[in-house]
């Protein structure tokens, strides 16, 4: 479990300060709130919100597991990687691995997601057509937030697969030895 306090949270009202109180008046069904109708649709529907990575790297990747040794799950996961290419061409999707790498501790593939579009096609596709696989949704923003991306921020359709964070806490120890040897050789010089 992600330590909550590990991380600051910016307040989820910033930019709506001093509003009028919303309306509880229900909705027909008797259940659901009227909101106030302004006509104007939120800029997610458009563009991912910062802090999400808007490049090459794309706001979200999903990795979608498979246990390497469980050979109905290697054919199912394979044949939902074909699927996927297949349907979503558009996406970018990289290599079936057949072994663990990185944080992922079983095989996987990863896809990309470039827009909010791509997002609400495929994530919903995927509840559906995941079959046994679990997968895990994570955001892209900072390189050096990737821990957080991939714990705090991510979300998991199916089990919840342990990673093993010890790649993100090798990552930040070698980028805190690479800015001392650039501050030693700032001051060498």
């Amino acid at each position: 479990m992600t330590d909550q306090f590990a991380f600051s949270y910016p307040s989820p009202l910033a930019g709506y300060e001093d509003l009028e109180p919303l309306p509880m008046e229900k909705t027909e069904d008797g259940k659901s709130l009227r909101n106030p109708q302004h006509g104007i649709l939120s800029k997610a529907y458009e563009e991912f919100p910062d802090p999400l990575s808007k490049d090459r790297r794309g706001g979200f990747d999903i990795h979608i597991y498979h246990f390497q040794t469980n050979p109905d799950q290697v054919a199912f996961a394979r044949a939902l990687w074909e699927r996927i290419r297949r349907e979503f061409p558009e996406l970018r999707i990289y290599d079936f691995f057949d072994r663990p790498i990185g944080p992922h501790p079983i095989a996987m593939f990863e896809v990309n997601l470039f827009t909010p579009a791509q997002f609400g096609a495929f994530v919903p596709w995927l509840v559906i057509n995941r079959g046994p696989l679990s997968a895990l949704i994570h955001p892209n923003t900072a390189h050096t937030e990737e821990e957080r991306n991939h714990t705090q921020r991510a979300t998991w359709l199916g089990d919840k697969i342990p990673l093993d964070l010890r790649l993100f806490k090798l990552m930040k120890e070698a980028q805190k030895k690479k800015e001392l040897e650039a501050e030693q050789a700032a001051r060498n010089n």
